[in-house]
């Protein structure tokens, strides 16, 4: 079954500082454990809170508002796919994500496709 990973942080190391290098490298470390288990399907970083458009329709009218959906401290930063067995493995994957340790990881089940 495929688990999404939403991965949550305060804040992030600015790029090209040796706190940026070292997440990197401890992301990469995690990422290249689940490749060699099988289970690592995709991951990717996300531009800022600062640079998301959040799209609402409401009575057929388009609405775009800058800037995340919620004011909350912790942003979502990135996201990582896994099929795992099932959530226990799935959890145990998560938590080796250096997001874990820094903010959180929530762990979220890709529904199946249903074709009509």
């Amino acid at each position: 079954m495929k688990y999404l990973f939403l991965l949550h942080a305060n804040d992030f190391p600015e790029a090209g500082t040796p706190e940026a290098a070292a997440t990197l490298a401890a992301y990469e470390e995690a990422n290249d454990a689940m490749r060699a288990a099988g289970v690592f399907v995709d991951c990717e970083p996300l531009q800022p809170a600062s640079a998301t458009t959040v799209v609402r329709v409401r009575d057929g009218e388009t609405l775009l508002t800058d800037g995340p959906a919620a004011e909350i401290k912790e942003q979502v930063g990135g996201y990582t796919v896994v099929d795992c067995a099932d959530l226990d493995e799935a959890l145990r994957w998560a938590a080796r994500i250096p997001a874990a340790r820094e903010g959180s990881v929530e762990v979220r089940p890709v529904r199946a496709r249903v074709l009509a």
